[in-house]
């Protein structure tokens, strides 16, 4: 019996989560079950292979932990959250890593902006989002500034230098808190009507309007009134423009979910008061192949972990558990609905969502395809440039990056089938060379890169000390620089060359191709695949290894005598060399001098001059 079939025996016929792990000891998909034992065994049954993704996740297996809980409700937090942790292959992955815009509104001030951005990251700020469309934040933002005169200057304070109101307050888009025009309070109550507006309370927004317009006529202030009806005007064009059922229809999330293979994409459509507030649109990594009932459920969980809010109806296409559902009412503080739309504005919202999940998974599918056939083209272009025995399916590109010879570091980044694979990417700090020799630098790296090779001959992928990124030989060898750096390299990659690797350099100025042995360089046009995958990678391995070389500068740069000296922790050399300018200046300070600093207590301050002085005696 293997060590695997032992492990499954062992398992609980409890609620629980477990964990898949390679023979690397990586997470590489994590489950919830109600029972751990029996549903471990439905994925090693017959009924449970079949699918690609999920073979080769079984393939993948060494070692099965499982961790017990009272419910399936508890299970399923606690995948989640091992999910975040270690993001494994085989789960469901939100892969869009596009940057997304937010509204945010800045609470921790006096008088708060409303605005747009694509971060949030601050705790003292409220966001509302993400929306799908820039442009219709900008739009909805303009129309926020005129119903609710808030403020578009930058900044803590309201206001400009000249102390007088600009442009805004005179067409009626700002109150002019920084004249003091509208009290705090009054400001304040502008901005929470941004925030029920943002949060999908329209029809609150639409009655106060009418309301006030009324009010203002009644008592015959005309100019307000006619003020309040362009704001109301304003306020229903923008929802009229994107209103997609009846007003009846409330506030919900419709969730579609298209699945191809691998591949799949989540169409979020947010409803609020029968307005269409925005269309999400995420593509998901189903390497694992998981079924649609599943794909669904750990996508709300993810989607929703985020989300600023929770509604209380969500339409979907499947049903879900409803160990999912208590999560979800958990998450809302409150129950949440989640079913299926047979009928009605619900339905037609829905099949809006599952047509547009469909076409967005198509076009993504067609846009990869295009890149796959633009590598292939790279590489079989690059293939008889070279004049190479074979098409290079790994690539490894070499650069060295150092200033006036100092923290001298190489990089060493892969490319197989023309992508990028970054898991493979090394950086080497250089260790024999003293002073700037960029050609004593690439042989040493490149001995180490073969060296290294040797090593990984005779270990096996389950062995300690086992390397992937050094396990086998690339077809290509490219040296960022030109011939010198060639020579350099060809020098220590004759075992290399035995075995059939291609070595070229690749200069900046010209982007020159020098190849061994030819005495001119080969000059490539610049609209030819071929080369832009070179300069691709060469620009690739330059940006890893300059980036390696910053931080050790930096390091560096930070470190001084100011570190050895008891009771100086990092807050009080920030203030000595914020005070002082630098450590240098620091060792010259006088008692009197140091005593003075803000934040350092005197006693402190004494204590460090006559440790400097000290130290300084026997120097």
């Amino acid at each position: 019996m293997s060590d695997l079939d032992e492990q499954r025996r062992e398992l609980p016929d409890q609620p629980g989560v477990y964990l898949f792990r390679d023979a690397d000891g990586r997470v590489i998909y994590v489950g919830k079950a109600v029972s751990v034992r029996k549903r471990v065994a439905s994925h090693f049954s017959s009924a449970g292979r079949g699918a690609l993704g999920h073979d080769a996740m079984l393939a993948e297996i060494a070692g099965i932990e499982s961790i017990v809980f009272a419910t399936e409700t508890e299970a399923l937090l606690a995948e989640q959250s091992f999910i975040k942790q270690y993001r494994p292959r085989f789960n469901i992955r939100l892969r869009d890593d596009k940057s997304y815009p937010f509204i945010a509104v800045s609470l921790d001030e006096d008088f708060p902006r409303v605005y747009f951005t694509r971060e949030r990251h601050r705790r003292d700020r409220l966001y509302f989002g993400p929306y799908s469309n820039a442009k219709r934040v900008r739009d909805t933002l303009e129309v926020l500034s005129r119903v609710f005169l808030v403020r578009s200057c930058t900044g803590a304070q309201p206001g400009r230098r000249s102390g007088s109101p600009c442009l805004d307050y005179h067409i009626k888009r700002c109150a002019a808190p920084c004249v003091g025009y509208v009290s705090r309070e009054e400001y304040r109550a502008g901005i929470e009507g941004v925030a029920d507006f943002l949060g999908g309370h329209y029809k609150d927004i639409e009655r106060e309007l009418e309301a006030r317009m009324h009010a203002a006529s009644a008592a015959q202030a005309f100019e307000q009134a006619a003020v309040e009806r362009n704001r109301l005007a304003a306020v229903r064009s923008l929802l009229e423009r994107q209103r997609v059922a009846n007003a009846a229809v409330g506030t919900l999330d419709a969730i579609a979910i298209a699945l191809a293979g691998a591949d799949a994409n989540a169409q979020v459509f947010q409803v609020r008061d029968g307005v269409l507030s925005d269309r999400q649109s995420f593509y998901l990594a189903n390497e694992g192949e998981r079924p649609h009932e599943e794909v669904v459920e750990e996508f709300l969980l993810q989607y929703y972990d985020t989300a600023a809010a929770v509604p209380a109806q969500i339409l979907v296409e499947v049903g879900v558990s409803p160990a999912v559902v208590k999560a979800l009412s958990a998450r809302r503080d409150g129950p949440v609905e989640v079913r299926a739309a047979e009928r009605g504005d619900k339905r037609r919202i829905l099949e809006l969502a599952q047509r547009n999940a469909q076409l967005a998974l198509e076009e993504d599918q067609l846009k990869a395809e295009r890149r796959r056939e633009h590598r292939a083209a790279a590489l079989e272009g690059l293939r008889a440039a070279l004049a190479l025995d074979a098409v290079p399916i790994r690539i490894e590109c070499f650069d060295i990056s150092n200033l006036q010879g100092t923290h001298t570091v190489a990089s060493m980044v892969v490319f197989e089938a023309g992508a990028p694979r970054r898991s493979d990417y090394r950086r080497f700090r250089i260790r024999t060379i003293d002073g700037p020799d960029d050609f004593a630098a690439m042989a040493e790296v490149l001995e180490r890169r073969m060296a290294a090779w040797e090593r990984q001959v005779d270990t096996s992928p389950h062995d300690v000390g086992y390397d992937r990124s050094f396990a086998s030989l690339p077809n290509l060898i490219v040296i960022d620089g030109g011939k010198g750096q060639l020579t350099a390299g060809l020098a220590v990659l004759g075992a290399a060359r035995e075995r059939g690797v291609a070595v070229i350099a690749l200069a900046k100025r010209l982007e020159e191709v020098f190849l061994p042995g030819a005495r001119d360089p080969l000059v490539l046009a610049h609209d030819t695949p071929e080369l832009q995958l070179l300069q691709r990678i060469r620009d690739e391995a330059h940006r890893f290894a300059i980036t390696h070389h910053r931080a050790r500068r930096d390091r560096a740069m930070t470190t001084s005598l100011l570190d050895e000296i008891p009771g100086v922790g990092p807050a009080r050399k920030r203030a000595l060399i914020s005070h002082f300018g630098s450590p240098e200046q620091v060792l010259a300070a006088s008692a009197e001098q140091l005593q003075s600093v803000p934040g350092l207590p005197a006693k402190v301050g004494r204590e460090l001059h006559s440790h400097l002085h000290r130290l300084g005696s026997r120097e």
